[in-house]
């Protein structure tokens, strides 16, 4: 493998009658948080002491690629699919990835043909990559039953946007398969959002990119919040303002994170970061003029255990 591994067994959160589970990839290299958020300075991060430990290491920001698994209404849901192997990338420590990816989602009780949906927040790459796999020489879809689901607006806009190489040769083995098989399910996802299975609504975030949804999931004893990448690190929390360099609309999205912040700010709704690194999870606090993020790990499960 050409990234860190993770550890093993899968953190799960219960919210009542709904679970969801953290699938992890890669743990992404400490050169990513500058790259991705180039102001996110080490002053900047000292000024949030609660970071350390778990979110930052002496000045650099700590994240990772995985997937949240939604038991919901009968239904097992994908959010997210993260980078995927063997798939030629521009990013060295994404090109060519080798990662036990699908047997950790077996392990969970998420084997690939159990699984019914599978929801894109956005088209990109370390967000669609294991929607395909190879089978024979060809990039097939590796979840056969399920449908694919994302933003109308999200899938109008890639399709007239200009795109270099890179994001071309990311659409043919991991978007356009499962475009060409009838799989993917483009939504109008209206400003209330759109009820996509029982208890799971996928609500509108744009500017990282302009059809951009965060997922909402709502059991019977509380609700979660799947970030995309609306939020991809918690010292966003401490730093709304601060922007990513792949943001399509950088103060676009400054708006949608501190909406979503401002509204979650002191409930009891988690928030699940599709990139933060464990413990991934946690409440949103006020935190004097700012918000922090008070973790909630979740209950580590064994392999053997799923």
């Amino acid at each position: 493998m050409n990234a860190a591994t993770p550890a093993q067994g899968h953190p799960v959160w219960s919210l009542g009658g709904t679970v969801v589970r953290r699938i992890d990839e890669i743990v992404l290299p400490p050169q990513t948080g500058p790259w991705l958020l180039p102001e996110a300075t080490s002053a900047v991060i000292d000024e949030a002491a609660w970071l350390r430990p778990d979110f930052a290491d002496a000045g650099t920001l700590l994240l990772a690629s995985h997937t949240f698994a939604v038991e919901a209404g009968g239904l097992r849901i994908l959010v997210d699919t993260g980078i995927g192997n063997g798939k030629a990338r521009a990013n060295p420590a994404w090109n060519g990835l080798d990662a036990d990816y699908l047997q950790r989602l077996t392990d969970a009780g998420f084997p690939p043909d159990s699984v019914d949906l599978v929801i894109t927040t956005h088209l990109h790459t370390d967000h669609v990559g294991w929607n395909t796999h190879l089978v024979d020489g060809d990039w097939k879809p590796t979840f056969r039953h399920a449908r694919y689901l994302t933003g109308h607006t999200e899938w109008d806009y890639w399709a007239t946007a200009e795109m270099d190489e890179a994001r071309r040769q990311m659409f043919r083995d991991s978007v356009d398969p499962v475009r060409d098989s009838g799989q993917y399910d483009p939504l109008d996802v209206p400003d209330q959002g759109r009820e996509v299975a029982d208890g799971v609504r996928l609500v509108p975030a744009p500017g990282h990119t302009p059809g951009q949804v965060v997922v909402e999931v709502r059991g019977t004893d509380r609700t979660a919040l799947i970030t995309g990448d609306s939020i991809h690190h918690p010292v966003q929390l401490s730093h709304p303002h601060l922007t990513s360099r792949v943001d399509t609309d950088a103060q676009q999205a400054v708006r949608t994170r501190t909406h979503l912040l401002t509204t979650l700010a002191d409930t009891d709704t988690l928030l699940l970061g599709t990139h933060f690194p464990q413990p991934t999870a946690g409440t949103v606090r006020s935190d004097g003029g700012r918000f922090r993020l008070s973790p909630e790990p979740g209950t580590e499960i064994p392999p053997t255990a799923a």
